[in-house]
């Protein structure tokens, strides 16, 4: 699993720039840059809101990805050693993207 660190303190799965979630999901299928993913996984934090579901943050997240043309990508497994979710003032999951994303198809 990847070192992760999301800089999207807007998320309710954040806590200290790490995730609580569990694993994440990265889109963007036909993405060709950084700014053509999202975190999918990503939901807005109204507050101090903090959900149930959230579990222990944890610097080592498992990081599912559907940028199909990203060279860490096998099998829809993200395969870096570190990702970074940006999205500093994201409200939304289109406001974030994976700033780890490397496109290998020359885009």
């Amino acid at each position: 699993m990847p070192l992760l660190v999301c800089s999207a303190m807007s998320c309710i799965y954040n806590r200290g720039e790490y995730c609580s979630k569990g694993d994440i999901t990265v889109g963007g299928k036909e993405a060709g840059q950084p700014e053509e993913t999202c975190c999918e996984s990503f939901m807005a934090r109204r507050g101090n809101e903090v959900t149930d579901s959230a579990g222990v943050p944890s610097a080592t997240i498992h990081v599912g990805c559907k940028a199909c043309h990203c060279q860490y990508n096998e099998e829809q497994c993200c395969t870096a050693s570190k990702v970074d979710i940006d999205g500093a003032s994201a409200k939304e999951k289109d406001e974030t993207q994976c700033g780890t994303f490397c496109c290998c198809c020359g885009k």
